[in-house]
């Protein structure tokens, strides 16, 4: 008799909190420099084992907050929980938490093993057990070689590395990385960003990441809280926060969109129309959303969700067709991106996967062309 397969346990907690309680609770958390609010009334959960990361641009609130983690910053008002002890009145040397700063603040007068060693050493561990935690880590770093170099004998990656080994020497049950990767070019930090993924899953650690690089976001997180002028816009694992997007700014943010301005002819409750000026056609949206006959809305799609073509496609019920001019082309390896010239004045971006090696027969500069898409392609915004 066939053995009936079992389900695969979803170890999301995120996504069951009546049964799973956060390891990290951030509750009304407030902080005020003079008359300037850098964080304003932040409540967030973050549970055991998460790489979470709190994304945004320059003063957003992110590095702030996570100096309130750290215990560097005490909170104007609210309140921190780590592993449900009340943080406020803790000092940073007590919390269970260390700190991964940009920089790396490596020593340069000592060896890596020094280094990864030093916090061990002031806190009076033995010998062998601090050798044995220091062999351990660099074998984790991948690093085992390099145990009697200086930092400066080391390339960009290497010192991340070892500033990533020495942050978890004292195993903290919460790793706190303000821009840890910032300061390598483009493809180290692509292939460290992988590594730091397998080094965060092999040890179960909590980590909370701070970025204001949303691929590096996208490709590291569990889930992501995107921060703007200090509050939490929207929190979300990465395909949600890309997909389904809960306001202009956060559509904006996160990835390219084309955004476009409308007004609801048609309200049911399985679909409904927006007339659209800017895309000289219908926008046909296959479910129904919270609105009202003639509100002002906007629509949000990706370029990737949009097709080109040089013969007109066959509207759904007369809509998702726009057509334009092809006005430039940026070929970019593994894809192209069209922008494409409405009649309004609207400009469209339209990505491609470049799939045929010197395609003859690729949509060109000056063409006229279709852009369709699905009537379940965009987001439909209304903030």
């Amino acid at each position: 008799m066939a053995k009936k397969p079992q389900l695969a346990i979803d170890t999301r907690p995120w996504r069951d909190t009546a049964n799973n309680k956060p390891f990290v609770r951030i509750r009304n958390v407030s902080k005020k420099f003079g008359d300037i609010i850098a964080v304003d009334d932040v409540s967030l959960d973050i549970y055991k084992s998460e790489l979470f990361c709190l994304l945004g641009g320059s003063g957003s609130g992110k590095s702030t907050l996570l100096r309130m983690l750290a215990g560097f910053e005490n909170p104007t008002s609210g309140a921190i929980e780590i592993d449900g002890q009340d943080m406020t009145a803790v000092p940073p040397y007590d919390r269970p938490v260390n700190m991964m700063f940009q920089s790396y603040a490596l020593f340069p007068h000592m060896s890596v093993e020094q280094n990864i060693a030093y916090g061990l050493k002031r806190d009076g561990l033995p010998r062998a057990e601090i050798n044995a935690r220091v062999e351990e880590l660099l074998a984790l770093v991948k690093l085992e070689d390099y145990g009697k170099r200086k930092p400066h004998q080391l390339s960009g990656g290497q010192r991340q590395r070892v500033a990533l080994a020495r942050a978890l020497a004292k195993r903290p049950k919460l790793l706190l990385l303000d821009e840890p990767l910032g300061a390598l070019d483009k493809k180290l930090r692509e292939e460290t960003q992988f590594e730091l993924v397998k080094i965060q899953e092999s040890l179960g650690v909590t980590f909370i990441v701070v970025t204001h690089d949303q691929e590096e976001a996208m490709t590291l997180a569990t889930r992501i809280g995107v921060m703007n002028q200090g509050e939490i816009v929207m929190v979300g694992e990465p395909t949600d926060i890309y997909e389904f997007p809960n306001s202009r700014f956060v559509a904006n943010f996160i990835g390219s969109a084309n955004m476009v301005e409308g007004v609801v002819s048609e309200d049911e409750p399985d679909h409904i129309r927006i007339r659209s000026s800017e895309l000289g056609c219908d926008i046909y949206v296959g479910h129904g959303v919270d609105c009202a006959p003639e509100q002002r809305l906007w629509w949000a799609i990706r370029p990737e969700k949009m097709v080109l073509s040089r013969e007109k496609p066959a509207g759904l019920n007369g809509a998702n067709v726009a057509t334009g001019i092809v006005e430039e082309i940026a070929y970019l390896g593994d894809i192209s991106v069209y922008q494409i010239a409405l009649e309004s004045g609207k400009r469209l971006r339209v990505s491609q996967t470049n799939s045929v090696r010197g395609n003859p027969d690729a949509i060109t500069w000056e063409e006229t062309v279709y852009v369709s898409w699905d009537e379940d392609a965009g987001s439909v915004l209304t903030s």
